[in-house]
Formats: C-alpha cells, sequence, structure tokens
C-alpha cells in the first residue's frame, strides 16, 4: 500500500537567527559608509595615527563600559590568538594605514586597490578556513568589485596617486582580509562582544605612539572634527564592529566580506544627503552594480517548492505478505 507524506515549510522562528544575522550586518554597512562622511571632517584636522587611536579610544572606552554593565569578563584562552592577530591587522594597522593611503591617492585608486580587501577574505577564507566559494558568491563578487572602481572613478577629482598610497592601501586591504579571516575562529570560543572589545584594546595599544600628536592636535583641531572622531569610535567602531562580529559568526567570512561591497553604494547616497555632492550617472550606476552584486553574493538556491511526495512501491516482505 502506498502512502504518501506532505513536506512542511519550517516555522518562521526557525529563520530567526538568520533574520537577525541579517539585520546585524545591514547596520555594520550603513555605519560603515556613515563613517567616510565623518573621515572628511576629522582627517581635516587630524593626522592618520591620530584619527586612529582617538577612534579606537573612543571605541573602547564605549565597549568597556557595556562589558561591565554585562559582567562579560575576559574571553576564555582559546580565543585569544584571533582577537590579537585581528586586533593588530584590523583595528590597529589598517585603520593608520588607510587613513595614511587614503591622502596619497585619488578615491578612484584608493576604490580599486581597498576593495580587493573582499576578494582576499574569501580566498584566505577558502585556504584556512575551508569556506566554500560558490558560483554565486564570486559573480557577485566580481559585479560588486566593478561598481566600486565605478564609484571611485566617477567621485575622483584630478588628485594624483603616489607609489607609497598605493602600497598603503594595499597594505590595508591585506590587513583587513587577514583580520576577518583570524576573528572568526575567536567567535567559536567568545562572543561578539568580547572579540569586538579586546580586539579594539590591542589596536588602541598599537596605536600608543601616535599619544602626542592626538594631544597636540585636539587641543587646536574644531571642535566639529572632534566629535566626528568620537562618533567614529561610538558607532562606526563600537557598534559596527560589534554587529560586523555577530553576523560573521553566523556565516562564513567570504559571505560577509562581499556584503561591505554596498558601503560605496551607501556613501553617494549619504554624500548626497548630508553633503548635497549630488551624484553623476555614472556613479549611480556604479552604486546599482554595488548593490546588484551584494544580492547575487547573499542569494542561495532556492529550494524545491513544497510538494507531494510519493514514496516508490517496494516489495512487501514476507511477513507482511498477509497484511496487503
Amino acid at each position: 500500500m502506498m502512502s504518501s507524506t506532505r513536506t512542511s515549510s519550517p516555522a518562521p522562528w526557525h529563520r530567526r537567527p538568520e533574520l537577525l544575522a541579517a539585520g546585524a550586518a545591514t547596520v555594520t554597512v550603513v555605519l560603515w559608509a556613515s563613517a567616510f562622511v565623518s573621515i572628511r571632517s576629522a582627517g581635516e584636522a587630524y593626522s592618520p595615527g591620530a584619527l586612529a587611536l582617538g577612534r579606537l579610544l573612543a571605541g573602547a572606552l564605549t565597549l568597556g563600559a557595556i562589558c561591565l554593565v554585562r559582567r562579560e569578563g575576559l574571553p576564555p584562552r582559546s580565543a585569544w590568538r584571533g582577537i590579537a592577530i585581528s586586533g593588530l591587522l584590523w583595528f590597529g594597522f589598517y585603520m593608520v594605514a588607510l587613513n595614511w593611503g587614503e591622502q596619497q591617492v585619488d578615491a578612484g585608486t584608493a576604490a580599486l586597490v581597498v576593495n580587493v580587501g573582499p576578494i582576499l577574505i574569501a580566498l584566505l577564507g577558502a585556504r584556512l578556513l575551508g569556506d566554500a566559494l560558490p558560483p554565486r558568491l564570486l559573480a557577485g563578487m566580481a559585479v560588486s568589485f566593478a561598481g566600486a572602481v565605478t564609484v571611485g572613478l566617477s567621485m575622483s577629482g584630478e588628485g594624483g596617486s603616489s607609489l607609497l598610497g598605493v602600497v598603503l592601501c594595499l597594505l590595508a586591504a591585506v590587513a583587513y582580509a587577514g583580520g576577518v579571516v583570524a576573528q572568526k575562529p575567536a567567535l567559536a570560543h567568545a562572543s561578539a562582544l568580547q572579540v569586538t572589545t579586546f580586539g579594539c584594546l590591542v589596536g588602541a595599544v598599537l596605536c600608543l605612539p601616535f599619544t602626542g600628536q592626538l594631544v597636540a592636535e585636539a587641543a587646536d583641531a574644531p571642535v566639529s572634527a572632534t566629535l566626528n572622531m568620537v562618533y567614529l569610535g561610538v558607532l562606526p567602531t563600537a557598534l559596527a564592529f560589534t554587529t560586523w562580529a555577530y553576523a560573521l559568526a553566523r556565516t562564513t567570512a567570504g559571505r560577509m566580506g562581499a556584503t561591505t561591497y554596498a558601503v560605496p553604494a551607501l556613501v553617494v547616497l549619504m554624500s548626497w544627503l548630508a553633503l548635497g555632492e549630488v551624484p553623476g550617472l555614472l556613479t549611480l550606476a556604479g552604486g546599482a552594480l554595488c548593490l546588484a552584486g551584494v544580492a547575487v553574493s547573499r542569494s542561495r538556491r532556492r529550494p524545491a517548492a513544497p510538494s507531494e511526495h510519493i514514496e516508490p512501491a517496494t516489495e512487501p516482505r514476507r511477513e507482511d505478505a498477509g497484511r496487503i
């Protein structure tokens, strides 16, 4: 006798972790995009190292206060290797190198070089973490990279590009990729808040040699520049890096890296709204490519539509022959 079994769609609460991770990733890219607007103001009054140190100190103080309230405590020993490496590479070296590099090259060159980072994340994640490289991810990253370069070139002025600036942006991209890949295993042993807090502290310690510059420049900097520096530490660093770590713990490094390609498109929109910089058609096209690539890279194959499944007929067992 044939029997049929109808498959049912999963309950909505089964998707809650996935939706929370997507929301956390969205918060991250929006805040990281807003950082570019603030960096323009703060960077006029603060040198690259001083700006990085001030941002990290503001972030570390914010995260430390939250940890005390939540009584998080120290991360387990097994997480410290990843925290230390990500803190040195991403929170420390990356921020200084990127601040410095973007003063030496035009926006188009910076977009071309720095946006190599997500590609390196995917390759390193596949090599060191065993992450898969599905065709959709690779195709989406290619589209987004083309869009990011288009946005950068369309928004470039007549500035030049020095060899030092190109090298600094490339080193920043490598440090960013290495920091993300190192952070991923640490999240298996410690919370996103712990990994972010102590990574930020490691980065701040690395930047302590810039303390003298920070103190001297803060005395002459306008209030708006200092407020922008504090904003960079509280939201794009403390909050956005935490939501990043939360989402990274729930997906692959490559998919999270691809998500950051939405940042150039959001920068275009925010510059339009906050600074009155009306984007041209080429800029809008590049932003659309960035978003389209992210959508492709984050997409998955659609599961088979629920349908009535009929089990194939089988030969009856001897002991069941009389029951049929």
